[in-house]
């Protein structure tokens, strides 16, 4: 796929697949197209050129709110959630998709809340007053409601402590074991190729390096560039 912001090319063909089951994690600097990528998946950086497929349906021009429907949730970098509803409130706008079935709705809300108990703690509580850590935890669990067969994260371990970081490894396996597939962006790349089946390097735009995450996290290349190692 090839996807521009106005003029700015920035991903040019990137080609990718992401497969039931699996953990796959993209890797590289700020800027090399990493949440372009995850954008252009959920619709909400549509591609210009190329294609994208699910479960062998197109879904490059549908809408973004399509695009969840047919089983795709986005778990955006900076967590974005709604700091002035409620944590309830914020689970239940990440249920939109599912229509207006409220025994659904409170089935996925438990669900959520049994994979993050510090939310059924904080139910009432605004988002805004909410610990980045806890943030992190709403953001996800949002896109959970949707009841997704693919979740796009985008930098969950972003500006959390590092007790929060393996927090959310942990979780995001958890996740993955309950069925759902998942492609990660994730600036912690050491962690982020731990737990990954496969993964992507991206570098200005373009895949760079693809392969066994195991490999790439052995790979030279990867370890001196990636991996904060000389």
């Amino acid at each position: 796929m090839t996807t521009y912001y106005g003029h700015i090319h920035a991903l040019k063909g990137v080609s990718l697949e992401v497969h039931e089951g699996e953990i796959v994690t993209l890797i590289g600097a700020n800027g090399a197209g990493k949440s372009t990528t995850l954008r252009s998946i959920s619709g909400l950086a549509p591609p210009r050129e190329g294609s994208i497929a699910f479960a062998g349906q197109p879904i490059h021009n549908l809408a973004a709110h399509r695009i969840v429907a047919l089983g795709i949730a986005h778990a955006p970098e900076g967590r974005q959630i709604f700091s002035t509803l409620t944590v309830t409130e914020n689970l239940s706008m990440g249920a939109y998709a599912l229509g207006r079935d409220r025994a659904v709705i409170e089935e996925n809300r438990k669900r959520v809340e049994e994979l993050f108990p510090r939310l059924r703690e904080r139910r009432e509580q605004l988002g805004g007053t909410l610990s980045g850590g806890e943030q992190q935890m709403l953001c996800i669990g949002r896109a959970l409601m949707a009841r997704p067969r693919l979740l796009l994260l985008d930098e969950p371990s972003l500006g959390l402590a590092p007790r929060l970081v393996q927090t959310i490894f942990e979780t995001i396996r958890e996740i993955n074991a309950r069925g759902v597939t998942i492609l990660l962006v994730e600036q912690n790349a050491r962690a982020a190729l731990r737990i990954a089946r496969r993964a992507y390097v991206l570098e200005t735009g373009r895949v760079a390096l693809a392969g066994e995450a195991s490999a790439l996290l052995a790979d030279e290349r990867v370890r001196g560039a990636y991996l904060g190692e000389g």
